[in-house]
């Protein structure tokens, strides 16, 4: 069943969403520490307007588990999507002013900032199954163009983003690592 996250799922939703992160590499993480930055993203989750509030989250729910996950937003929210979590991360005494310093979604686009699949349930299908219905789904919302951003060195998830008719557009830093920018159009 594809819906929206509810706080139920945040014990799910995390490892999956630490896959991105760890493979990101980003250095709070690795200067917080993965536990303190999975209790400060904790608290979030219920931010409205949050980049990972439950509100931007969907969730590929299969036989009562989080399967797979997808965080989203348009283009047009992604300079203040992490403004609730740098004020959660000065609550507890630490001075950076955002986690994502890179911009990286295009003007007029839907942007897919994170997906991912739960690793016990990778190689099932989960994945296409999940990118599909989300395609509709923010396709019956009226966006025009939704993009993604895949790390070059990604090959499984560049060949379902391809599978599933992403092309690439360009390319983009974020953080130390290079990214293909993907973009499909919808009212194809």
């Amino acid at each position: 069943m594809f819906r929206y996250a509810k706080e139920g799922d945040i014990d799910q939703i995390l490892p999956t969403l630490f896959q991105i992160f760890d493979e990101m590499e980003l250095d709070i993480f690795k200067e917080l520490g993965n536990d303190t930055m999975a209790q400060i993203i904790r608290e979030g989750f219920e931010l409205p307007d949050y980049r990972y509030g439950l509100d931007h989250i969907l969730v590929n729910e299969i036989d009562g588990k989080v399967a797979a996950i997808s965080v989203g937003y348009p283009e047009e929210l992604e300079d203040g999507i992490d403004a609730p979590l740098v004020k959660i991360m000065h609550e507890h005494g630490i001075k950076k002013d955002s986690i994502f310093t890179d911009k990286e979604a295009w003007p007029g686009e839907w942007y897919l900032d994170s997906f991912a699949v739960a690793p016990d349930m990778q190689g099932k299908g989960i994945g296409t199954k999940t990118l599909e219905e989300l395609i509709e789904l923010i396709r019956g919302r009226g966006e025009k163009i939704m993009s993604l951003n895949v790390d070059v060195t990604n090959k499984p998830a560049r060949h379902l983003y391809d599978k599933v008719g992403f092309e690439k557009v360009g390319q983009l830093y974020i953080g130390d690592h290079l990214y293909d920018h993907m973009q499909l159009e919808l009212n194809k």
